[in-house]
């Protein structure tokens, strides 16, 4: 399928997204998830061609290759590069009204993301949104799972989207807006560590697609730190 948003890069690493006719299920979704993935591998991914990590995070083995894949609504990402020694991370949430996103945020933010989260003195939804998806995404790119929420690094920075933690290894967040004609809207946080260029290719895999727009880029310094943690 065509994209609405290509860009050029040396690095293969793409992400792959498509649109159901309607919401999904947990089973819908992940057949959709296989197929996009075996059309960016370039052959059919079976149960034997996927290993977990000890936390379960999935993996190919023996490839120098890694995916990372979400879905929310009707909106499914696929995350995947090739190359040693890079490691990716997606995560994708639907912008909807969520009860008690405020106790949420009070409870897993930083201090810089609470007061990121009241925009001209009202709480953002979409602010809101655009903390959860990054924080779950730098979850899935190290393999933790939802209960690690509150070790999260802090993604504000003196009032704007940012990271200021010190990593070992250069890492790269993009934080993207993915809307329909009607009123659809998601937010897709995706990231690479290994690398911090080039930027993803956007890819469509469904008859119909959104408008992608990219939010911020946020890129990381890096430093002698404790390293990503190995496939195991």
């Amino acid at each position: 399928m065509q994209s609405n948003l290509k860009t050029s890069n040396m690095t293969d690493y793409t992400i792959g997204l498509s649109i159901l006719s309607r919401g999904t299920d947990v089973k819908l979704a992940s057949a959709e998830a296989r197929r996009v993935l075996s059309i960016l591998e370039g052959r059919v991914i079976g149960e034997n061609d996927i290993a977990r990590e000890s936390l379960g995070r999935p993996f190919f083995p023996g490839r120098d290759a890694d995916f990372n894949i979400s879905h929310s609504g009707r909106l499914i990402a696929v995350s995947m590069v090739r190359g040693k020694k890079l490691r990716v991370g997606c995560d994708v949430e639907r912008i909807r009204p969520r009860m008690g996103a405020e106790g949420i945020a009070q409870d897993f933010f930083s201090v810089p993301e609470k007061n990121y989260l009241f925009h001209q003195g009202r709480f953002s939804e979409m602010r809101f949104y655009q903390i959860w998806t990054l924080k779950e995404c730098f979850l899935k790119l190290r393999g933790f799972s939802i209960f690690d929420m509150k070790s999260t690094p802090s993604f504000v920075n003196d009032e704007r989207l940012d990271f200021d933690e010190i990593v070992s290894s250069q890492l790269a967040f993009r934080l993207y807006e993915v809307s329909g004609g009607n009123g659809e809207r998601y937010i897709l946080a995706t990231a690479i560590e290994g690398a911090i260029e080039p930027k993803p290719e956007i890819r469509w895999f469904s008859q119909s697609f959104l408008d992608c727009k990219m939010i911020v880029e946020i890129k990381a310094v890096p430093n002698s730190a404790e390293t990503v943690s190995p496939k195991r």
